[in-house]
């Protein structure tokens, strides 16, 4: 019998942050434009999203594809202030939905993923 752990996000949680955070991406004067360019199906993204995160806490084993690569397709409209920005709305938007630890796992595990896109996309050996 699996033993829950409270402070981890459920699949509820995540289903009710990704979608809301989302929101206030597409409206933000610095990441809406790039987003609606790269985003041709809200839906689908949002499902995938979802799947994404659910892998990432959960380890639900639902997402598959591949950030890097995603990412790196648009990494010239991508700029590193944009990673703040990000992380500014996620915090935002966890700390207003969920209970407080459950934000905090989501807020170090996006520190920890914007740091991985980052490097994965600007840090280039000579």
């Amino acid at each position: 019998m699996a033993i829950e752990d409270d402070t981890l996000p459920t699949e509820a949680d995540l289903a009710l942050v990704v979608p809301a955070f989302y929101q206030k991406i597409r409206r933000d004067p610095l990441l809406g434009p790039v987003f609606e360019a790269a985003v041709d199906d809200w839906n689908h993204h949002l499902k995938r999203l979802v799947a994404f995160w659910s892998s990432v806490i959960l380890s639900s084993g639902r997402y598959k594809g591949n950030p890097v690569a995603v990412h790196g397709a648009i990494e010239p409209k991508i700029t590193p202030e944009m990673f703040g920005r990000w992380l500014e709305l996620w915090d935002q938007t966890t700390t207003e939905l969920l209970l407080p630890a459950r934000a905090e796992v989501l807020r170090q595990k996006a520190r920890m993923i914007a740091e991985s896109l980052q490097l994965s996309l600007y840090f280039r050996l000579a």
